[in-house]
């Protein structure tokens, strides 16, 4: 993840961040759970051998099975999904959050959608990465192959169990997954529908298995079985992805965290502004590709901030901006003023840190100060200032005159994603299939020997 030397420790907490790192943090792992969650990747990997040679036709016939058990289970999957809406709702849960757990008949289909989207996707297992004929004769390839086993540990976030599970199907992988407490409700049903619909074209229903009912304990034996799971990935907030990454012995692609910035340059149109702003912020505030700061060039501050701040004010956003902020702010729009917390925190909600800097660098350099390395946007009319802003930044996405709600895999033409790495890995940005898939270099020859 980018560097945030100078954030404090609280950046990116919120309620469930901290939930979701008592879903993992502090437990021991007993010796029962620990050799029923290795039973469990046993299973995981003997299925995986079964889906490494699966053929396309099958992958994507399984992953319409899927698709159509998920809408015939509607019911019994929101009925589920009641239950653990109105206990993360007795139990205090962040109306952004409750909001990601929560399913209707609309979203159930959605996800059902981004199951046959995947099957529609071109197989990366086979696909050759590059290859030559050296001088000695030798001809090679790399070769995507599926990765194995791989683990999710995410929170209250029902759709990624079966983001999770469709992704690892056609890449050929089996999947783990701890969904935690807050949708475990759900998330049972889902598994279970998921594992019958596999075995209804001849896929072993253990390629998707949970590890939520062994709890914290679980959690924590599915990060120590090493040689067991090929790769692990955490999907929630900072102290979720960072236990994850401390305590995890298997390999582990950090992903999620999103203190997305939008900057509006000197040259921004007034209308675009608010328009690229308004998305970015309120489309739906409780995922990582909402923006949690807006800095504005001084030069059109005077001209663009008033409005952009009434719009954003008139939709219920609370805003916590700096001293010119303020000074700028119409009457009737309340500025909360902004201290460091608040550009270092992803909010998850509906509040928006607000900065008027005296420049393009100044706003460059507040972003290299306070990201997590997930998306940044500009708005500007000036394609120089434009290089500029992407020369002088290092996150996994960067956008000109767009929202940041784009930096998602189905947006990007990937289907569904597994998450959004903001790492430097094998993986960075939307994570589908192809990140999903490591590489074996295939050597034939005629007898070569090295001398």
């Amino acid at each position: 993840m980018t560097s945030n030397e100078h954030a404090p420790a609280v950046a990116g907490a919120t309620d469930g961040d901290a939930a979701g790192q008592g879903e993992i943090a502090g437990g021991t792992g007993g010796d029962d759970v620990r050799e029923a969650v290795f039973a469990v990747a046993r299973r995981a990997r003997v299925a995986a051998r079964v889906l490494a040679r699966a053929t396309r036709a099958t992958k994507d016939a399984a992953l319409h099975a899927m698709a159509d058990a998920l809408v015939a289970a509607g019911d019994e999957i929101f009925a589920a999904n009641a239950v653990d809406v109105e206990r993360g709702r007795a139990n205090g849960m962040a109306p952004g959050l409750l909001d990601r757990l929560a399913l209707t008949t609309g979203r159930i289909a959605a996800i059902a959608d981004a199951l046959r989207e995947v099957a529609a996707l071109p197989d990366p297992v086979g696909e050759v990465v590059r290859g030559s004929t050296l001088p000695n004769g030798l001809r090679l390839r790399q070769v995507r192959v599926p990765m194995g086993v791989v683990g999710m540990i995410y929170e209250a976030r029902p759709n990624v169990t079966v983001d999770a599970a469709g992704l690892a199907l056609k890449s050929g992988n089996a999947a783990i997954l701890r969904g935690g407490s807050a949708a475990s409700s759900s998330n049972t049903v889902i598994v279970r529908v998921l594992g019958e619909a596999l075995e209804s074209v001849g896929l072993p229903a253990d390629a998707v298995q949970s590890v939520d009912p062994y709890g914290r304990a679980g959690a924590v034996a599915l990060m120590h079985a090493r040689g067991l799971v090929d790769l692990l990935v955490p999907r929630g907030g900072a102290d979720l992805i960072q236990t994850v990454v401390r305590e995890a012995s298997v390999p582990v692609v950090e992903t999620g965290v999103g203190n997305c910035h939008v900057y509006l340059d000197a040259s921004a149109d007034r209308s675009m502004a608010i328009d690229i702003v308004m998305n970015s912020k309120t489309h739906r505030v409780g995922v990582c590709n909402a923006a949690e700061t807006l800095l504005v060039h001084a030069d059109a501050a005077s001209r663009v901030l008033p409005d952009v701040l009434a719009a954003l004010s008139a939709a219920g956003v609370t805003l916590h901006g700096d001293t010119r902020t303020a000074a700028l702010a119409p009457a009737g729009v309340a500025i909360v003023p902004a201290t460091d917390v608040d550009w270092a925190t992803e909010y998850l909600s509906m509040d928006l840190a607000v900065r008027v800097v005296d420049g393009i660098e100044a706003a460059i350099e507040h972003i290299r100060t306070w990201t997590s390395g997930h998306t940044e946007a500009i708005v500007t009319a000036d394609l120089a200032a434009a290089d500029r802003f992407i020369a002088g930044l290092d996150s996994a996405a960067i956008m000109v005159n767009a929202s940041t709600r784009f930096t998602d895999g189905g947006q990007f033409g990937l289907g569904a994603e597994i998450g959004i790495s903001t790492q430097k890995m094998h993986a960075r940005g939307p994570m589908g299939l192809a990140e999903l898939t490591t590489t074996t270099w295939i050597v034939h020859g005629e007898g070569q020997v090295r001398a």
